[in-house]
């Protein structure tokens, strides 16, 4: 693929010699990983010649050996992210449930957790739309997350997520529940082909504010989008609702709102193909998404995924973003199957 590069006429197709070059990175990267990994493999089979012979002490062989344990788990957690989707930038849409003040801040308490995520993983995050609750919280918010395989390792957050404590919000400190929902699809790029009906697009304006409604803008530039969607295979028709508050700038928006409407119909192409393959294989099992996935029950001190049954009790890294336990479970159990 490297030598493939370098002939003459390679870039008179720039479109297509990126995308070769692209392609020809990512096989180069397991190719490396690989090679790095066998060579960690072979020092640990060497290091107890070394024990034996006095000049390494059995610690240092139980440090190697746990590293290389941990860089095979990573590369087989990597190789559960091989669909083309997965290299993809990630749209998350957070929105809350029934439940009044308490679901407001639920939500507000989950678009904090997804956000120092991705700052742990060095990735670019945008709010796209928020949409303030009325005292506290958010009603909704929309985040784009750019970085390589951001939403392969987003995508089993998808669901309801439960929420269970004592409620600040009234005066007894009643045990309460509720819900706020999380949906993630792959923000779609230019090489990936997703036609839009524009007749079937209706677009209103309203005036956006920032988070807890400061800096309210007297012109409206916010931009609410409508699209009359039909489902190719049973022919029902449903509306996909997008807004967008990121810029102050009318046309801006709309252009944002257009990209999050072609990454959601992306997605939706997407569940169509995997409900298919699980209707042929029988193997959806567990997964189902828009379903409860996972309980955050706090004065328990116990956060657990439904689906893989992995849990623990420290809730404050969690929700301070520390999600890679969970994400690691789900994809090492469900990831060939998405």
């Amino acid at each position: 693929m490297e030598q493939a590069s370098l002939a003459s006429d390679f870039w008179d197709n720039p479109s297509a010699a990126e995308r070769h070059l692209r392609e020809t990175s990512a096989v180069k990267s397991w190719v490396t990983a690989y090679d790095a990994l066998a060579a960690q493999g072979a020092d640990v089979e060497l290091m107890p010649e070394f024990v034996r012979g006095g000049a390494m002490d059995e610690s240092e062989l139980d440090e190697a050996f746990e590293a290389l344990l941990r860089a095979i788990e990573e590369l087989e957690m990597r190789n559960m992210l091989r669909g083309e989707e997965d290299r993809l930038g990630a749209i998350m849409d957070i929105n809350s449930g029934a439940g009044g003040t308490e679901a407001l801040d639920w939500a507000s308490m989950l678009l904090r957790m997804y956000t120092r995520w991705a700052e742990r993983q060095g990735f670019k995050l945008k709010v796209l739309d928020y949409q303030a609750g009325d005292e506290v919280g958010v009603k909704s918010a929309t985040l784009e997350i750019d970085g390589d395989l951001a939403y392969g390792l987003l995508k089993g957050e998808t669901g309801v997520h439960r929420l269970v404590r004592p409620s600040p919000f009234n005066a007894g400190n009643k045990r309460q529940t509720t819900f706020a929902s999380v949906f993630v699809s792959p923000a779609v790029d230019d090489d990936i082909e997703i036609t839009i009906d524009k007749s079937r697009i209706s677009w209103d304006t309203f005036r956006s504010s920032g988070a807890g409604g400061q800096n309210v803008n007297k012109v409206e530039s916010g931009v609410r989008l409508r699209y009359r969607y039909t489902d190719p295979e049973t022919g029902a028709e449903q509306e996909i609702l997008i807004e967008n508050t990121e810029t102050r700038d009318q046309p801006k928006n709309r252009e944002n709102a257009l990209r999050i409407l072609r990454s959601r119909l992306y997605r939706m192409e997407l569940d169509r193909k995997m409900a298919a393959r699980n209707e042929l294989e029988k193997s959806k099992k567990k997964i189902e998404w828009g379903s409860q996935i996972r309980s955050y029950v706090l004065d328990d001190r116990r956060i657990k995924d439904h689906r893989t049954g992995h849990q623990t009790s420290d809730i404050e890294s969690v929700l301070d973003g520390d999600l890679d336990a969970f994400i690691k479970t789900f994809l090492m159990e469900f990831g060939a199957e998405l």
